[in-house]
């Protein structure tokens, strides 16, 4: 390859430089391009992946499994039933077999410390498909998106996260597009920011790679002028349902509709989310907020989500296609 990305693990985008991931960005270009081409090249023949899934996944789950068959490897899926890591095996054991019987391991779950311990005992590359503190494999998909709706230098391209900017979502775009050297905007309550140690690591990428990095209470002010609003859901995975009322009450006024698009001032801006999303009432969780709230929608109304500035499903496919590009660059031939 021309840029040697073999045998690392990708736990988060800490630990990467601009010019690494430009350069799996490039990479999930070419092999999505080869696929739809029909001239894709399997390099991963032979190959063993480990799927360590904690937290319950659709996207990550999916694609990890259809990059790797797309690319000739072989899976085997662990739910929390399926091994006994942490509970009667510890961490760094359960690292020290699987590093034996597989060439790379995922892991999607609650804890960063746990992935790195992973990494640190296996011998192998582990990749995060979650943790509580960090999503990278959801931000090299948004990056290929954004870069395909917005085919400029990574300076000249501005994007705003509303919502719970405390996630691994809020953590991550704002690492992630500091990290590229773009305009990067973060409009939440300020009690749900980012903590100051995430900022920390923003504002040095900010300045290394002349980034620009907003936090606004304001999301009129977040959003004027970008390119692409993404949003994510206000109670992540693993919150006690009770943390519904404060959120609710908290975001209401960032949630994503009509007049938030209109006021970017961009006729051509774009919707993005990580999904799932609550649009609508075809959920459970959708029919028990309206209950509890009366909102028929929560952090982006059916109008947006069903428009056409709406890449969300681009954005999801793109997971595949960047997923692979991990693979192939830490384990390809």
């Amino acid at each position: 390859m021309s840029y040697n990305l073999k045998n690392r693990s990708f736990l988060k985008l800490l630990d990467f430089s601009k010019r690494d991931l430009t350069y799996i960005l490039n990479l999930a270009r070419d092999l999505k391009q080869a696929k739809y081409g029909g001239y894709e090249v399997q390099c991963l023949k032979g190959k063993n992946i480990a799927l360590i899934f904690e937290k319950a996944s659709t996207r990550t789950r999916c694609a990890f499994e259809v990059a790797a068959y797309d690319q000739g490897a072989n899976v085997t899926y662990l739910d929390p039933t399926g091994s006994h890591m942490g509970k009667k095996e510890s961490i760094k054991d359960t690292a020290r077999v699987l590093g034996r019987m597989y060439d790379a391991i995922e892991y999607r779950g609650s804890a960063q410390h746990i992935a790195e311990e992973l990494a640190e005992y296996s011998g192998v590359p582990v990749i995060n498909g979650l943790t509580d503190e960090f999503h990278p494999t959801q931000m090299a998909a948004d990056l290929m998106t954004m870069r395909e709706h917005a085919p400029r230098p990574w300076h000249e391209i501005s994007y705003c996260y509303l919502g719970d900017a405390r996630s691994n979502m809020g953590n991550s775009l704002m690492i992630a597009g500091c990290l590229m050297g773009m305009d990067v905007r973060i409009a939440a309550p300020k009690s749900l920011w980012p903590d100051e140690k995430h900022i920390g690591y923003a504002r040095e990428l900010e300045k290394v790679n002349k980034g620009r990095l907003m936090l606004t209470e304001d999301p009129l002010e977040g959003v004027q002028g970008v390119d692409f609003i993404h949003t994510d859901v206000w109670v992540s995975m693993g919150e006690p349902a009770d943390a519904w009322e404060q959120r609710v009450s908290l975001l209401r006024d960032y949630q994503v509709n009509s007049a938030l698009m209109k006021a970017s001032g961009n006729p051509r801006v774009k919707f993005m989310h990580c999904l799932p999303a609550f649009h609508n009432l075809e959920t459970e969780v959708g029919r028990d907020i309206h209950e509890r709230f009366g909102l028929e929608s929560m952090e982006v109304t059916e109008e947006v989500f069903e428009s056409h500035a709406g890449i969300q499903f681009e954005q999801a496919e793109n997971r595949v296609h960047s997923i692979k590009a991990l693979l192939v660059a830490t384990l390809g031939r």
